[in-house]
């Protein structure tokens, strides 16, 4: 089943009708192994290989080398579009302009790549690079009306949260069940119909829409959205355990460094926003 993360990612591991582990959203059943005929394969129980082994499978070095290049192009084009592609106020419009057509690049390479049967890296290192281009952009923004403050409080905000989770889903007190993934989808769902039609107000109607990004409601949806963020952070560990655990090929490290990157982009955003209206109300 093909399913989405905040942004459109495919996210677990599955196998297709030639055996090959393609990308997908659901958590695997307790004692099924989705790699049963891959020559990868490996007992979750005792670690050892159901098939003859076989180099090349995925390893937890594979899935941090992989996010660490991932994450680096992010954080190095948004520090070169920080530095090259200053906020101007008298340019104001055109900053934006820069920062969403980046956004929106980056979006379609999301896309692109979720359709895919098998990892791209040169179109997830490409939407790192134009993701970075936006959150650079928005981030000038925010530190040049704002305080620099705030950036840095919203980069904290996501490492912490990223940590919390590690450890509460290390420690066993976060699940990943069916019912968990299916609450979480739906829950994320509703959020992002809720975020478009306020947006659409707010294009249409002017102002804020109607008032989810601002003050305290502002707050209230920017929490659940960090809440949100967390919960898909859980089932990226969770996917990449699984593919580890059942041998998926070392090329999928690709797709485990794909969806960290962007619930970590989500959670960003989220923080940056909340910390933007403390900011502002004080």
């Amino acid at each position: 089943m093909r399913s989405s993360n905040p942004v459109f990612s495919r996210r677990g591991f599955s196998r297709d009708n030639g055996g090959y582990a393609g990308f997908d959203a659901q958590p695997q059943q307790a004692g099924t192994n989705p790699y049963a005929t891959n020559p990868y394969a490996t007992d979750p129980a005792t670690g050892m290989p159901q098939a003859p082994a076989r180099a090349n499978v995925m390893t937890m070095d594979d899935v941090v080398s992989r996010t660490a290049m991932t994450l680096g192009t992010l954080i190095v084009t948004a520090a070169l579009s920080w530095a090259l592609l200053p906020v101007d106020p008298a340019n104001l419009g055109k900053s934006y302009a820069i920062g969403i057509g980046a956004g929106l690049v980056a979006f379609v390479f999301a896309i692109i790549q979720s359709f895919k049967s098998k990892p791209v890296p040169g179109l997830i290192l490409a939407y790192a690079a134009f993701e970075g281009v936006f959150l650079g952009v928005i981030s000038a923004a925010v530190s040049t009306y704002l305080g620099p403050g705030v950036v840095m409080q919203a980069v904290m905000g996501t490492m912490c949260v990223f940590a919390a989770v590690l450890f509460a889903y290390k420690m066993r007190w976060i699940r990943v069940t069916r019912r968990f993934y299916g609450f979480v989808m739906a829950a994320t769902l509703g959020f992002i119909l809720l975020m478009l039609v306020n947006t659409l107000f707010a294009v249409f109607g002017g102002g804020d829409g109607l008032g989810f990004r601002s003050g305290g409601l502002g707050l209230l949806f920017g929490a659940i959205g960090v809440i949100l963020g967390a919960c898909f952070l859980a089932l990226d560990f969770k996917q990449v355990e699984d593919g580890i655990a059942y041998g998926a090929p070392r090329e999928e490290a690709w797709l485990g460094a794909f969806a960290l990157t962007m619930t970590l982009v989500w959670i960003y955003v989220e923080m940056l926003r909340i910390f933007s209206i403390l900011s502002g109300d004080d």
